[in-house]
């Protein structure tokens, strides 16, 4: 059954893929797990049996993923932001979140085969968007908004004024 430990908890609506879903993202994220599977009792709107939602804890924050149908749609009004440390953690996050069918973006934006928005993010990118020195934080700026996938040398690059 429904029952979310905090008083906050991202619930995301499925088609039919929530199991599916969580377990993919439990795979990718540390201190992630698959904490509970609720069915559909008799008199639902699908088949008895079926899966109506799956509790997990993705990098230590309870999330539940909801299979309603086909009513409502995720969209980019709500992503997951990865913080991540370094450019091979951007690849790792990039290239697992859109395996099997995802969706690249812009500015580290990304799409999953089942529809989630993720921006996948370095560190960096804080520091070099606030760069004391305006005209170095605008060219980093100007370099991620032409980028697919975040790439931290070329913004880098792009900050100290070297073409590529």
């Amino acid at each position: 059954m429904l029952k979310p430990s905090g008083k906050v908890t991202p619930f995301l609506w499925f088609e039919s893929q929530a199991e599916e879903a969580a377990n993919f993202y439990v795979s990718l994220f540390p201190d992630s797990k698959l904490l509970d599977v609720s069915r559909w009792s008799e008199g639902a709107p699908v088949p008895a049996g079926t899966v109506m939602s799956a509790t997990f804890r993705l990098d230590g924050r309870e999330i539940i993923a909801f299979n309603g149908g086909p009513y409502v749609k995720l969209n980019e009004a709500m992503s997951m932001f990865v913080n991540c440390k370094d450019q091979a953690e951007v690849d790792h996050y990039w290239q697992a979140l859109l395996a099997d069918g995802g969706t690249p973006s812009r500015c580290g934006w990304l799409k999953d085969r089942f529809g989630l928005s993720w921006q996948i993010v370095p560190e960096a990118l804080g520091r070099l968007l606030g760069d004391p020195d305006p005209a170095r934080a605008a060219r980093a700026m100007k370099a991620m908004m032409d980028m697919v996938k975040l790439d931290i040398a070329a913004m880098e690059n792009a900050a100290a004024g070297i073409e590529p």
